[in-house]
Formats: structure tokens, sequence, C-alpha cells
């Protein structure tokens, strides 16, 4: 079994603030760094530091050509990772005192994949392996009807929500990874009722596994049993990259053979190490600090 993240690749630049900037304000930032992110960037890491052979396929300009080199310091294989002549994406992070983050993202080659492309890089993935998608590529439509065609189980994350995600074949999902705002939108309802919101999202997608995160409350699983896991009390520091985390040691978790309820807690182990620490990738435990 293989596993295939065919996701975003950002480079981050992230400023430290007091709070997030709010309209007509221009603020002083106490510091500024510059490294690799985009949420399928992080999952991969994350899968990749958490013990699995992920493949990563995505597009990069040549200035992005640093986000490969430090997913392959992770263990991920990149050889499906193409490039263009264009600006990779880009994300202007806004990180403060309290580790609540804002972000500003251009798309850059996240979103010049083409069919083409996207057939190529699945010839190389047969039934049984595990795609991971987001919401930061182009022509997803395509990729999941492909994949499905395929026999391949999906993961996706419909972060960041747009109303587009409501038009996706969401009944070829295989697992569905929400936080509140994306949950709420799925299950159509404004509530701060989680199991009233991860109900309506099943019942709309019988055939997925849903895991709802909702920070510091902690995440709701629901298939043929609804679980619910706290999360660990712990110093926040920079919330960047804690639900790629969370997804990417939850699938490592399954893949290895642990059951829905033990996955939700590696998984929110994980991810409660990375929000003790600054940055995205960087941040993400290792598979000997979680297992």
């Amino acid at each position: 079994m293989k596993v295939l993240n065919y996701g975003s690749l950002n480079i981050d630049i992230t400023f430290e603030v007091p709070h997030i900037v709010v309209e007509g304000e221009t603020l002083a930032s106490s510091g500024m760094r510059k490294g690799s992110g985009g949420k399928g960037a992080n999952q991969s890491a994350a899968l990749g530091k958490a013990g699995v052979e992920v493949f990563h396929a995505g597009k990069i300009g040549k200035d992005g050509e640093f986000l490969v080199k430090e997913l392959e310091s992770y263990g991920v294989d990149t050889e499906l990772v193409s490039y263009y002549d264009g600006p990779s994406g880009q994300a202007i992070i806004q990180v403060d005192d309290e580790g609540r983050n804002s972000i500003i993202l251009l798309g850059g080659g996240n979103r010049e994949i083409k069919k083409e492309e996207v057939d190529s890089v699945l010839k190389n993935f047969s039934k049984g392996d595990y795609l991971v998608l987001q919401n930061e590529i182009n022509n997803l439509e395509y990729i999941i009807n492909k994949a499905y065609s395929i026999g391949m189980k999906i993961l996706f994350n419909p972060a960041p929500f747009d109303p587009s995600i409501l038009s996706l074949p969401l009944d070829k999902i295989s697992i569905l990874v929400v936080n509140e705002i994306e949950g709420q939108g799925l299950a159509g309802i404004k509530s701060d009722d989680y199991e009233k919101i991860i109900t309506a999202i099943k019942e709309k997608h019988p055939n997925s596994e849903i895991i709802l995160t909702v920070g510091e409350k902690g995440s709701y699983y629901l298939d043929k049993e609804l679980i619910h896991e706290d999360a660990l009390p712990v110093k926040v520091v920079d919330t960047t990259g804690a639900g790629d985390t969370f997804i990417g040691y939850f699938l490592a978790s399954r893949i290895k053979g642990l059951d829905a309820r033990e996955s939700l807690k590696k998984a929110t182990k994980a991810s409660s190490i990375a929000v003790s620490r600054s940055g995205a990738m960087k941040a993400i435990p290792t598979e000997k600090e979680v297992f």
C-alpha cells in the first residue's frame, strides 16, 4: 500500500505580532521568519515524520526548491513534484502573542496543476492506496474522480473552506477531516454543538469516516460509533500546521494498525506537541516522540 499526497507547497513568511492586524492598522512585528509550508506539504511532513512512506505530488516555481529539500529531509518522496515558470504558493502569516494565526494565501503553482499531470502522477498508484487532498490545489474534482476510479482510498481535508467544496463528489471520500468552520459549512448549520455538527455531516456522507477537530476542545470521530478525545493541556506557542499534524498522525496511526480511538489519541498528542513549538513543518514531532 502506498500513500500519495497531492497537495500544496507554500513558502511561509511569518510575522510575530502582539495581535492580529485589523482594518486600517499598521503594526510593528517583533520577528519574521521564512520557511516551508502549505497544508499539503505539512501533512506530508507529518506522515514522513510518523514513519510512513509518503509520495508528494504538486507544483512549484524555482523559488520553492528548498521546500522539496526540506520534505526529503523528513523522508518524503518528492519525485512527483513538478516545476513551472512562475511563483510557488505563498503564505503571509501573522502569529499573535497567544499563538493564534491569520493567513493570506497566493496559490502560485498550487493552482496551475494540469489534468495530464494528474494522469501522469496517478498511473503510479493502484487500488487500496491512499490519496490525501486539501482545498489548496486546482482540479480537485478531476483528481477525486480519477483516484476513485482506480480504487484509491481518499482522505480529504476541505480547507480552506469555500462554497465550491459542496459541488465536489464528496460521496467518493473515505475520510473527511474538518475543523469547526469547515464542519459547519459541510453540515449546513451554524452551531457550537459539535455532536450535532458531526452527526449532520455523517447523515449527508454516510459512506465516509468523519473527523471534527475543535482546537482546545479536542476532536470527534464518527463512523459506526461516536468518539470524543480531549485536547491535551499545553502552552500554545504557534497553531500554524496543528491541524495538518493531526491529520498526518491520524492516518499514520491507522496505517500502523491502530483503531480510530487510539489513532485520535496519537493525533492529539502529536498536534499538542506541534503547537508548543514555533513554525510549521519543523514543529511537527517525530515518530519517537508520539508512538
